[in-house]
C-alpha cells in the first residue's frame, strides 16, 4: 500500500513538473512571436512607408490587407469586429490618423495607421 501512494505521489509531482514546463513554454513563445511581429513593423515604419507600398509589400510576402477604414464608424466596425483584447488601443490610436488598415499576417492581425498623406504613422498587432 505505502508503494502505490509513493508512485501516485511522484506521477502526480511528474505530471505538475509538465504542466508546468509546458505552460511556461507556451507563454515564452507567444511573447517572443509579437516581439518579432512588433519589431518587423517598427522596421518597416522607420523606412515611412505610403499606404499603397505598404500594401504591395505586405501582399508579396504573404500578408494580405483585410480591411481599411477611413471615418469614424468604419475605423470603430474594424476595430470592434477584429480588435479583441487591445479595442481601447486601436481606438485611441484609429482616432489620431486619417487611415487605418488592417492585414493579417500568419497568426497576428497588423492594425497600422496612416496620416493625410498615407504615410504610416503607427501599428497595433492583435492575436487572432
Amino acid at each position: 500500500m505505502k508503494r502505490f501512494w509513493v508512485l501516485a505521489g511522484a506521477l502526480a509531482v511528474t505530471l505538475c513538473a509538465l504542466a508546468l514546463a509546458m505552460w511556461l513554454g507556451a507563454a515564452s513563445f507567444d511573447a517572443r512571436r509579437y516581439d518579432q511581429h512588433r519589431s518587423r513593423l517598427q522596421k518597416v515604419m522607420r523606412e515611412q512607408p505610403t499606404a499603397d507600398r505598404l500594401t504591395r509589400g505586405l501582399e508579396a510576402e504573404g500578408s494580405p490587407l483585410v480591411a481599411t477604414a477611413a471615418t469614424a464608424e468604419e475605423k470603430e466596425r474594424v476595430a470592434a469586429a477584429r480588435g479583441a483584447a487591445r479595442l481601447g488601443e486601436i481606438r485611441e490610436k484609429a482616432s489620431r490618423y486619417a487611415e487605418l488598415r488592417v492585414y493579417r499576417a500568419s497568426d497576428m492581425l497588423y492594425f497600422v495607421y496612416f496620416d493625410a498623406d498615407g504615410v504610416m504613422r503607427d501599428f497595433t498587432c492583435v492575436s487572432r
